[in-house]
C-alpha cells in the first residue's frame, strides 16, 4: 500500500489488482459451494433420478416387453430410455442453480461476498464457472453410469446398444452438457429474482409450464415451439426422430446453441441488474 501526502489532503493508493484475483474469487466460490448442504443434496437426488430410476424403468420395460405393441417396439431407442430419469434430475439441477446464488442474499452473505469483490461481474461470473464445471462432471458421469447400467438391463432381451452405436455419445455427454446449461439459466434466473421461490418458480415455468401452454396453440404456431428453451436443448439429447409429436426439432447442436444463448442472455442480464441493484 502507498501512502502520499498532498497538500491538505492524505490520499491512500491502494495496491493494483493481480492476475491472482480470478483465481481466488473461484477458490472462494468452490468452497462456499461445496461446504453448502443443499449442494449435496441435490446432487445426490439428480445422481439417484438419472441412475436408479432409469434402471427401473428399463427393468420394468424389459418385464412387459411382451406386451409392448408392436409400434412401440419400432419407435423404441434403447439410447435414451436408458437416460429416463435425467427429466426428474433436471429439477434438482434447477434448484441448485437457483439455490447458488438465492441463498447468498436470505442469509445476507452476498454483502460480504461484494465488499471482499467490488467487481460483481467477476463475482458471477465465478459462481457460473464453478458450479457449471461442477454440475457437468456430476451429471455426465452419472450420464455414463446410468446409460451402462440401462444398457446391461435392457441386453437381457437383447435390446441393449453400445456407446458407440449412432447418436449414442452424443445422447450420453449432451444430457449432461443439458444440465449444466440448464443450471446456469436458473443461476441467472435466482440472480435477476433473489428470492429463492419466485426464482424456482420462474424455472419451472420457463422449462415445463411454457412448452405445455405451447403445444395447446393452433398448428400454424409449431415453428415457434422449437425455440422453446427446453424444446431447444433437449434436441441434443433426442436419438431418434427430431419430432416429438406434432412439433419438428432443430438439429441437435443448432438447438443446444439455442438453448446456450438463453442461459447467456439471462446471465447478461443478471449482471447488468448485478452491477446496478444495491445488495
Amino acid at each position: 500500500m502507498v501512502v502520499t501526502q498532498m497538500p491538505g489532503t492524505l490520499v491512500t493508493a491502494l495496491p493494483k489488482p493481480t492476475g491472482r484475483i480470478a483465481p481466488d474469487i473461484i477458490r472462494a466460490e468452490w468452497t462456499k459451494l461445496r461446504t453448502v448442504r443443499s449442494t449435496y443434496w441435490t446432487l445426490f437426488a439428480a445422481v439417484v433420478a438419472m441412475i436408479g430410476l432409469s434402471a427401473i424403468i428399463c427393468a420394468i420395460y424389459v418385464a412387459q416387453y411382451t406386451h409392448v405393441s408392436a409400434g412401440d417396439k419400432a419407435s423404441f431407442d434403447p439410447v435414451s430410455f436408458s437416460l429416463t430419469g435425467s427429466f426428474l434430475a433436471q429439477l434438482a439441477i434447477a434448484v441448485l442453480g437457483v439455490l447458488v446464488i438465492t441463498n447468498e442474499y436470505s442469509s445476507g452473505m452476498i454483502r460480504a461476498t461484494l465488499a471482499a469483490v467490488p467487481n460483481r461481474l467477476a463475482v458471477l461470473g465465478a459462481k457460473a464457472t464453478v458450479f457449471a464445471g461442477v454440475t457437468l462432471v456430476v451429471t455426465t458421469a452419472a450420464s455414463v453410469i446410468a446409460f451402462l447400467v440401462g444398457q446391461m438391463i435392457l441386453s437381457t432381451n437383447g435390446l441393449g446398444v453400445s456407446l458407440g452405436s449412432r447418436g449414442a455419445l452424443r445422447t450420453v455427454v449432451g444430457t449432461g452438457l443439458y444440465l449444466a446449461v440448464l443450471g446456469l439459466l436458473a443461476l441467472g434466473l435466482g440472480s435477476i429474482i433473489r428470492k429463492t421461490a419466485g426464482a424456482i418458480a420462474a424455472v419451472f415455468g420457463l422449462i415445463f409450464v411454457l412448452p405445455a401452454v405451447a403445444s395447446l396453440l393452433p398448428s400454424s404456431m409449431n415453428a415457434v415451439q422449437k425455440f422453446l428453451p427446453s424444446n431447444a436443448g433437449q434436441a441434443l439429447i433426442e436419438n431418434g426422430a427430431r419430432h416429438s409429436g406434432a412439433v419438428a426439432q432443430l438439429s441437435p447442436w443448432t438447438g443446444f446453441a439455442v438453448f446456450c444463448l438463453y442461459a447467456v442472455a439471462t446471465l447478461v442480464i443478471a449482471g447488468a441488474i448485478l452491477v446496478r441493484r444495491d445488495a
